[in-house]
């Protein structure tokens, strides 16, 4: 699993002026680590879900290995990888659930768990968070 650190940035920044414009220009998915990474992310992010209290009932009766591979293909489609999500609209999926602005944040905050135990950078934090944040709107219903 490859993630790319800031001391990785600085030091191909100091070997040469080619190398880092193709750092500069990578995609979010290339930055992340690419597929495995990103499922590997997803795996730590389920779990988490699943002992969260606060949100886990949403996801009792889930068919856990297609959700992972959902979010595996979400998340690899919205960085710029080569997945396609296959899945239904997020609108559809959720609706009736009464999902809430609280629920929608702890499930944020479950994923901002995993990525800083992956170590993934603020700067792609944000980005993907930024990618994923209008999804709420289709989510939340109360």
């Amino acid at each position: 699993m490859r993630i790319v650190s800031a001391a990785i940035v600085a030091a191909v920044l100091a070997v040469s002026p080619a190398s880092a414009q193709h750092v500069m220009h990578k995609s979010l998915y290339e930055r992340l680590g690419g597929v495995d990474a990103i499922r590997a992310v997803v795996d730590d992010f389920v779990g988490n879900v699943a002992a969260d209290k606060r949100i886990n009932t949403f996801f009792a009766k889930a068919d856990i290995p297609r959700l992972k591979r959902n979010l595996v293909d979400q998340i690899c489609q919205g960085t710029g990888g080569p997945c396609t999500y296959t899945g239904r609209g997020m609108k559809e999926v959720h609706a009736g659930m009464g999902i809430r602005s609280s629920h929608f944040n702890a499930l944020v905050g479950d994923l901002g768990k995993s990525l800083k135990k992956f170590k993934v950078p603020r700067r792609e934090q944000r980005e993907l968070v930024a990618i994923l944040a209008p999804m709420k709107k289709d989510i939340v219903t109360r």
